[in-house]
């Protein structure tokens, strides 16, 4: 009975021992597949592995093949769990340093990618603000091109209307002066014609008195006659017959009465005033 007890409990530890080796040798494996040097750990792992496992075999069948061994075999079997464990324990340790290095070598590449992931992440961030504000400086520029446009636009058309009624103002302008110098000149072509016409009426009245006078003269000297004769003075008004110079004719009566009248008196008017202060002329 303490003989099966001994050996379930050899059996038990060697399985322990077995499970404790096959599993941290597929974490290692499964861990470190792209590095090499965790291969090799593991292919050293798989082989302290098999050699335990046909240890752990070879001592089961000397338990089964002799019952007087048992002490020997239970003592032989407790020092190989011993050096198993003791090995399970340094592949462990193996084991846990390579995971840590493959983790550590992970985290490293990892955060390296990450480190460029960001660093590509802020070029591009960078490359878009950059674009953005190329975009709004040109759609800005645009803008106040567009303004500056229309602001000249706008001034030319102000500059445009004022011209224009400038030029409206002054047509205006000229069309009044015009129309002034019309009416003046047409006031004074008027005065000119009522001048004119005062003249002539002036005229008219100056020759409807000298006219009158002359008649006047005539119709106290001989009454009207051309042949009236007294003593040396002869004719309608009685000149001297030195005057006529030959000619008693009516027209040659008439200018030389004239030429005397207005070479002496200037005038038939004043020619009558004489003859009325003393009675010839």
């Amino acid at each position: 009975m303490m003989f099966k007890h001994n050996f379930k409990k050899v059996l038990s530890a060697t399985a322990f021992a077995v499970a404790l080796v096959v599993a941290p040798a597929a974490n290692v494996s499964a861990a470190t597949n792209d590095a090499s040097s965790t291969q090799q750990s593991a292919t050293a792992t798989s082989q302290d592995q098999q050699a335990s496992q046909d240890q752990a075999a070879s001592q089961s069948s000397a338990a089964n093949q002799s019952s007087a061994t048992a002490v020997s075999a239970s003592s032989s079997t407790s020092t190989s769990s011993a050096t198993s464990t003791s090995m399970v324990k340094k592949t462990t340790k193996k084991a846990k340093k390579t995971t840590k290095k493959s983790k550590k070598k992970t985290t490293k590449k990892s955060k390296k990618k990450t480190s460029k992931k960001k660093a590509v992440k802020k070029v591009a961030k960078k490359t878009t603000k950059k674009r953005a504000t190329k975009k709004a400086a040109e759609a800005a520029a645009k803008k106040a091109s567009a303004a500056k446009k229309a602001a000249a636009k706008k001034a030319a058309a102000k500059k445009a209307a004022a011209k224009k009624a400038a030029a409206a103002k002054k047509a205006a302008a000229k069309k009044a002066a015009a129309k002034a110098a019309a009416k003046k000149k047409a006031a004074a072509k008027k005065k000119a014609a009522a001048k004119k016409k005062a003249a002539a009426k002036k005229k008219a009245a100056k020759k409807s008195a000298e006219k009158a006078a002359k008649y006047w003269i005539a119709m106290r000297e001989s009454s009207g006659y051309y042949t009236a004769r007294n003593g040396s003075c002869y004719g309608r008004y009685q000149l001297l017959i030195s005057y006529l110079g030959g000619d008693l004719s009516k027209k040659n009566q008439e200018r030389t009465a004239d030429r005397y009248v207005y070479g002496r008196y200037g005038s038939w008017v004043n020619a009558k005033r004489f003859w009325l202060a003393h009675n010839w002329y």
